[in-house]
């Protein structure tokens, strides 16, 4: 695979899958933008990219702000004179059940994980459309193939970035727009232990651990190269389409 002198706008890889997404695209030549909304989390990222052999711009952006993110895309192209991918990674939730939710937390979990990719997406395709060429891949999660106890409400965002992908790449392949989906299953990040901290969450784990075939959770770095590869050139032909690795905790 080869991403040189692509640029890329990364969300949320400040740490965790999307820190390996960023530093695995430097290491293929691309040049990334971190967007995140802890921006010493972003710059930390941008030394890895560059590290790997890439170049970097650390952004401090909140996505559920249209403005900023309309100020991310603005500075992205102002600074490498194009964009050519964006991988919505950016997201967030707390494992809680239903009926104990607040309608606040299903106001912050929507606007993070379904209206931040929207306005992301939309900010990101009439450079895209002009150029006739783009990348999208948005990060969705096997939560929305198949639903997570504690998670309903990021499960019916996660549902609708899948379909949402699905739209977009049928409304954009006339522009020769790629627009696909990943899904991770559980992942080693700093959200998930968050998410579960104390006896109780380390018996979650164990039970995530063990419903994986591989027996394991999955690392950033495993999830990366699917994201590279959806984005690279290679992956030119394939749009509308998501892709789960979770080490065959989901098969469809």
């Amino acid at each position: 695979m080869d991403l040189q002198d692509k640029v890329a706008i990364i969300t949320g890889s400040g740490g965790g899958i999307g820190r390996g997404i960023a530093v695995k695209f430097g290491a293929l030549g691309a040049k990334v933008v971190v967007a995140d909304l802890k921006f010493e989390g972003a710059k930390e990222t941008v030394s890895l990219v560059e590290k790997a052999g890439g170049k970097g711009l650390a952004l401090g952006t909140d996505i559920t702000d249209r403005a900023q993110v309309q100020e991310m895309v603005k500075t992205a192209i102002g600074t490498f004179g194009k964009l050519d991918i964006l991988v919505n990674n950016a997201g967030w939730d707390i494992m809680e059940p239903f009926i104990k939710n607040s309608p606040e937390l299903w106001d912050k979990v929507i606007a993070i994980n379904l209206k931040g990719p929207i306005f992301c997406t939309r900010a990101v395709l009439d450079h895209m459309m002009e150029r006739k060429y783009g990348k999208i891949v948005n990060i969705g999660s096997d939560a929305g193939r198949v639903g997570s106890s504690g998670e309903a409400v990021y499960s019916a965002c996660k549902g609708g970035i899948i379909a949402f992908t699905k739209t977009i790449a049928r409304e954009m392949a006339r522009y020769q727009i790629n627009v696909n989906c990943v899904c991770p299953g559980p992942t080693e990040t700093p959200l998930l232990a968050e998410m579960v901290k104390g006896e109780i969450g380390a018996k979650i784990v164990e039970a995530m651990k063990k419903a994986v075939p591989f027996r394991r959770l999955a690392k950033p770095e495993d999830i990366s190269g699917a994201v590279a590869f959806l984005a690279s050139d290679e992956a030119s032909f394939i749009t509308g389409q998501t892709l789960s690795v979770s080490g065959g905790l989901t098969m469809s």
